[in-house]
């Protein structure tokens, strides 16, 4: 569903109105010529018409709403504030091989009870989904913040958390990666993304605090 665009400003609707006079007049004159008369247009008129029409457009369509989420890093969760940055956590779904007999043809019996054909089974394979696949979004620090010291700083608190044994580099390499996820295994987000919850329990980024 497209979210509905918010009600324009009073310059808009000025300008729309004047686009649109502007183009009634044109076509007031054009149809209050006798049939079979061909006004000539010259050269520069029909340019200052198309010029006019094109500046027209442009200031209306800054007037719009921006598209949803503008500004937001992706992928995002619906809601998400302009200017924050998420990333995903996804859990695969668990799928398990069942076996099991289904009969095929019932034991055939005499009259006094005694089984004179027995039961014929089939083994049968079905795949089953035990658990669907889960997708969790958390929120990161957005890529203008991870700057080279910022990343200089993570690895340095990794490493006194004897998570990184690597050289102090400032960029996130795949051994600050695998350290980025040994750390936050602990708080639930099992990625090599860093989350801002992470990056806040380390001492990185501001803690937010409502008030």
């Amino acid at each position: 569903m497209t979210a509905p665009l918010p009600p324009r400003s009073g310059l808009a609707f000025l300008r729309h109105d004047v686009l649109n006079l502007f183009l009634m007049r044109q076509l007031h004159v054009r149809a209050s010529v006798p049939d079979g008369v061909v006004v000539p247009r010259s050269a520069s008129s029909r340019l200052r018409l198309a010029a006019l029409m094109t500046v027209n457009l442009t200031l209306l369509s800054g007037c719009l709403a921006p598209p949803p989420f503008e500004g937001v890093g992706r992928p995002a969760p619906p809601g998400a504030l302009p200017g924050t940055c998420w990333d995903t956590l996804i859990e695969p779904a668990r799928v398990e091989t069942i076996t099991e007999q289904v009969m095929v043809s019932p034991p055939e019996t005499a009259a006094d009870g005694s089984v004179t054909k027995p039961a014929v089974f089939a083994t049968e394979t079905r795949q089953e989904i035990t658990r669907p696949r889960k997708e969790t979004y958390f929120q990161t620090p957005c890529p203008d913040a991870m700057t080279r010291e910022y990343v200089s700083s993570l690895q340095r608190a990794l490493a006194a958390r004897d998570l990184y044994q690597g050289e102090i580099t400032g960029t996130l390499n795949a051994e600050t990666r695998a350290a980025i996820r040994s750390y936050q295994k602990d708080i639930g987000i099992d990625s090599a993304s860093l989350s801002l919850r992470g990056a806040r329990s380390l001492g990185l980024s501001a803690v937010v605090v409502d008030r």
